[in-house]
């Protein structure tokens, strides 16, 4: 085997040792867990019970939180007491007197001290408002929430639900855009052995074909394994996984097709062209269909994906290279079926 085609097989290797150590090692970054109560009333004294993760409330010095109502409306805990290192209890007096009319407002907890950094809970308390309060805002610009600690070193987001299973973004998610990518892959041969008649197109679309199938096997095992921890059921009836699973069964149906004729010609065009039928009809199940209807499943019917609070950069560092590395082993496996496939090839035609 020559150096130049060696060196991508070996990068192949090299960048998905990178993505399992690092995707497996890093830790995550602090979070809330859950905080309780849920509602309070203006006027009222709360003492919040915050279980958090990977946090350390009870050795940090300096614990600072507040409930903010808005982008400049917000109050100071009274008290912070450490129970243990993931536990708090963390006392606020609400005011009577609001900035806002509306009854029910969303408050989002922050937390923050020098070796955690700052962290949210989103929706943390809904204030329901009584006795028509006084409209003023003189209590609620008294938190500073200036000069908030960062937390050092490389760590992954916290994201309540997803917990620890966010590493599973590296290889549920990668999976599919290299199954994509190796789909394309076979498209080109596909179409290229129908223009040209070369057989040996024939056998590179079957090689990429293939390994893609597997590629989107292992895609809905690990999404079905993420599932039961997210949802708490290995499969629900969310239109994007029904909709991938019967693009899936459209690419198994291929492997049926291909072992229903002997004939090498006949074969090969019904082939090639149920490829082309195959990827045309995958667009709408996995990308248009979805995205017309609400679903659980990120990146479909309104739930963004990739981006802001789903895909920092911490995790682009391991996600891309992922994809990368899938790849190329992919390519690296369907290469190892084309040569065993123009071995057959030789032996048929010389038998």
């Amino acid at each position: 085997m020559t150096t130049k085609g060696l060196w991508w097989k070996v990068a192949g290797v090299i960048i998905f040792i990178f993505v399992l150590i690092g995707g497996l090692c890093v830790p995550l970054r602090p979070g809330v867990t859950s905080s309780q109560p849920a509602n309070a009333k203006n006027g009222d004294t709360l003492f919040m019970n915050v279980i958090g993760y990977n946090t350390h409330f009870s050795t940090a010095k300096n614990q600072r939180a507040w409930l903010k109502l808005d982008s400049i409306h917000a109050i100071a805990a009274k008290d912070f007491f450490g129970k243990n290192e993931n536990e708090a209890v963390i006392t606020f007096y609400i005011p009577k007197d609001l900035p806002t009319s509306e009854k029910v407002r969303p408050l989002t907890l922050i937390i923050d001290n020098e070796l955690d950094g700052a962290f949210v809970q989103p929706n943390a308390l809904f204030l329901t408002i009584e006795d028509n309060p006084t409209q003023s805002s003189s209590s609620w610009t008294q938190a500073d929430l200036t000069n908030l600690s960062k937390a050092s070193g490389l760590k992954f987001p916290y994201r309540n639900i997803l917990n620890e299973t966010i590493r599973n973004t590296f290889f549920h998610v990668a999976l599919w855009f290299a199954m994509f990518i190796l789909l394309i892959a076979g498209l080109y041969h596909a179409i290229m052995y129908l223009r040209t008649g070369d057989y040996d197109h024939d056998i590179q679309s079957a090689s990429f074909n293939r390994i893609a199938i597997l590629y989107g096997v292992l895609g809905l095992l690990t999404g079905s394994v993420w599932a039961k921890f997210t949802w708490n059921t290995f499969w629900t009836t969310d239109v994007k996984l029904n909709m991938t699973a019967i693009a899936m069964l459209i690419y198994l149906a291929y492997l049926v097709l291909r072992g229903s004729s002997a004939d090498h010609d006949r074969r090969a065009k019904l082939a090639a062209s149920y490829t082309i039928f195959a990827f045309i009809a995958l667009i709408p199940l996995v990308f248009v269909i979805p995205r017309m209807t609400d679903s659980l499943h990120p990146g479909n019917g309104g739930n963004p994906a990739l981006g802001g609070e789903d895909l920092d950069h911490t995790l682009r560092l391991f996600f891309y290279p992922s994809i990368i590395a899938l790849s190329l082993l992919g390519t690296w496996m369907a290469s190892l079926l084309i040569r065993y496939e123009r071995l057959k090839e030789k032996i048929f035609l010389k038998s």
